[in-house]
C-alpha cells in the first residue's frame, strides 16, 4: 500500500492509500479537483470515499467525484448522509476495501457524529486527533472528546496519525508555550519549524510520537496540571482536558 496526502483548501490534506493494480482510497474530499488530478497523474481508479464528519473541507468534492465516477462507494456516518455517503456506518463497522478492514470509531467532540477508520497501521482520524493537538469542540463536550481520545490511546505506538489538516506548528507553538522547558515538545517544535519553513508535510506522525508531544494526550501529567495551576485534584477525568482546550482556544 501506498500513503500519499493531496494538499487542498490552504490547510488540508485529502488522504490516498493506493495499491499496486492502481486502486484508490480517497479520504475526506473538501474538493474535487485536486483529487482528479491525482488520478489522472497517477492512473489511479478510486475504489471508494470515507468521509469522517460532515463539515464542507472534508464533504465539498463528494458531489463532483460522483459525478465523474457514479459507482463509487461513499462511506460515512449518519450527519453525512445529505453530503453523499452512499453507505452510512457506524460505531464498531467494518468497511472492507483495498483488501484491509478499516474499523469505524465513534469519536463525538468535534462534531457529534464524527468517526475515524483504522487498519493498522493507518488512522485517518480527521479533525478529532491533530499533531499535537485536537479538534475544537464545534458540537460536542470535552468530556465527549476526551472520551474519544482514551479510545485512541489504545492503539499501539507505530499507528500513523493521518489527520486532516497542517496545524502542527500552531500546536507545538502552543504546547511549548504551556511547559516551555518540556524538552521531548522543544526538539520537535524545532524539527516541525524546519519542515514548514521548507514547505515539507509534517504528517502522518505516530502516536507513540504524539504521546510524548501532544498535551491533550498528557492530561494525568503532573508537570501540565501544575502549570496549568491544578493544585487540586480535578473533580472529573475531563477537566483537564477541558482546561487544555480552552487555553488552546484562546491562545
Amino acid at each position: 500500500m501506498n500513503l500519499n496526502s493531496i494538499p487542498a483548501l490552504g490547510d488540508n490534506y485529502i488522504w490516498t492509500l493506493d495499491d499496486n493494480a492502481g486502486q484508490c482510497l480517497i479520504v475526506d474530499p473538501g474538493e474535487a479537483a485536486p483529487v482528479i488530478a491525482a488520478m489522472e497523474q497517477h492512473q489511479w481508479t478510486p475504489a471508494a470515499i470515507l468521509l469522517t464528519h460532515h463539515h464542507h473541507d472534508h464533504v465539498g468534492g463528494v458531489k463532483k467525484l460522483l459525478n465523474k465516477w457514479p459507482n463509487l462507494v461513499v462511506y460515512g456516518p449518519q450527519e453525512t448522509q445529505d453530503k453523499g455517503a452512499t453507505h452510512i456506518i457506524s460505531d464498531g463497522d467494518i468497511v472492507p476495501v483495498l483488501g484491509c478492514e478499516f474499523s469505524v470509531i465513534f469519536t463525538p467532540g468535534h462534531t457529534l457524529g464524527h468517526v475515524l477508520y483504522y487498519s493498522y497501521p493507518y488512522l485517518f482520524c480527521g479533525d478529532t486527533l491533530f499533531s499535537g493537538g485536537c479538534g475544537r469542540l464545534f458540537e460536542g463536550t470535552a468530556e465527549q472528546m476526551y472520551q474519544s481520545f482514551q479510545k485512541l490511546a489504545e492503539l499501539p505506538d507505530d499507528t500513523l496519525i493521518c489527520c486532516a489538516h497542517e496545524y502542527t506548528l500552531s500546536n507545538l507553538k502552543f504546547a511549548n508555550a504551556i511547559l516551555p522547558q518540556d524538552l521531548e515538545i522543544q526538539r520537535y517544535y524545532q524539527k516541525i519549524k524546519e519542515l514548514r519553513a521548507k514547505n515539507h508535510s509534517s504528517l502522518p506522525s505516530k502516536l507513540g510520537c504524539e504521546r510524548r508531544i501532544n498535551l491533550f494526550l498528557r492530561t494525568q501529567d503532573a508537570d501540565l496540571k501544575r502549570a496549568l495551576g491544578l493544585n487540586m485534584p480535578p473533580q472529573h477525568a475531563w477537566d483537564v482536558f477541558a482546561l487544555l482546550r480552552q487555553k488552546k482556544d484562546d491562545f
